[in-house]
């Protein structure tokens, strides 16, 4: 094994011939946590010089998936291009000596509803994945109107199985919203670029608008609103920028018996913004499509379960 130096946790190995041999002439190939990539000797410009490695210019180092290394996962061999289930939850793909998995168990979300307004996912005896059972809550805390914006969001985007040459495209699904009124960030990670490596994608998104005082919308003898309507399109302000064109977005709204009222289906469209000299700029913005009202709100202060409703799953965009 051959260190890069400043590159971390990358290794570099030569391929070896056919007998077993290194050879100077023989590629090269550097691995990091999350992918492959071939390296070539550099020039020595001094002794000291002679091993070191360096970083070719991304590009593909076998034609093809099918003509990569091998993968050892859990004491098997898998040959490159080959899938496999590494148990009844996860299908794995073999890519030039890299394994990646998606999961096969449904990431559905349930909404509450008259007949079922508790779900939740239990591990039910005899069966791989979880399903949803209805359970009745301990105790529910009113301390009036709930803005949590931790519910996971119903999604749509690339398969996530989708392989190409020497990439199997994974993408998580978009994060929380990171305020819970005006304008937020939402994120996810995905390697679905010329390179396969992985990058964080970044998105605006407006759960609901600060100013507006949405209790007074809800009807009489209900609890919640869930969409509350927004009487005339609304231009986006984005420090000190306002958006070339109004839209009439839906927010979510807000519930005074506890529950959180958070985006369920949403898309993400291009969104231009001028500033006040002269430039424009172009943001990925989230819009929402429907909201749901629930109870899974984490404390303000359990910060354990408010990581656990930042989790992202699934390929979603």
């Amino acid at each position: 094994m051959l260190s890069v130096k400043g590159s971390g946790s990358i290794r570099c190995e030569l391929m070896r011939q056919e007998g077993g041999e290194e050879c100077e002439e023989c590629p090269c190939l550097c691995r990091t946590p999350f992918s492959s990539l071939p390296c070539s000797p550099r020039i020595p410009d001094s002794p000291a010089a002679t091993d070191d490695l360096t970083l070719a210019s991304p590009r593909p180092l076998f034609p093809s998936a099918k003509d990569g290394a091998p993968c050892v996962f859990g004491g098997t061999v898998y040959r490159s291009g080959e899938s496999f289930q590494s148990s009844c939850k996860y299908q794995c793909t073999c890519l030039d000596g890299a394994v990646g998995c998606v999961p096969l168990c449904s990431m559905d979300v349930r909404l509450p509803s008259p007949d079922c307004p508790f779900p939740r996912r239990v591990k039910l005896p005899g069966k791989c994945c979880e399903e949803w059972v209805c359970d009745e809550p301990k105790d529910h805390t009113v301390v009036g109107p709930a803005l949590a914006a931790y519910r996971l969001e119903d999604t749509f985007g690339p398969d996530p199985t989708m392989i190409r040459a020497n990439c199997l495209v994974q993408t998580t699904e978009w994060s929380a919203c990171s305020k819970t009124c005006g304008m937020g960030i939402s994120t996810r990670v995905t390697n679905d670029n010329a390179f396969c490596r992985l990058e964080k994608q970044s998105r605006l998104c407006m759960v609901r608008p600060c100013e507006a005082d949405l209790e007074e919308n809800i009807k009489k003898g209900k609890k919640c609103i869930r969409t509350p309507k927004i009487s005339k399109p609304v231009k986006f302000e984005l420090s000190g920028c306002t958006s070339v064109k109004t839209y009439r977005a839906k927010f979510c709204g807000v519930c005074t018996d506890g529950r959180c009222c958070t985006p369920h289906r949403t898309t993400t469209l291009p969104v231009e913004f001028k500033c006040p000299d002269g430039e424009v700029m172009k943001k990925s913005m989230m819009f929402i499509k429907t909201c749901a009202c629930h109870y899974n709100c984490p404390g303000d202060n359990d910060i354990f379960e408010s990581l656990y409703y930042r989790k992202m799953y699934g390929d979603m965009a």
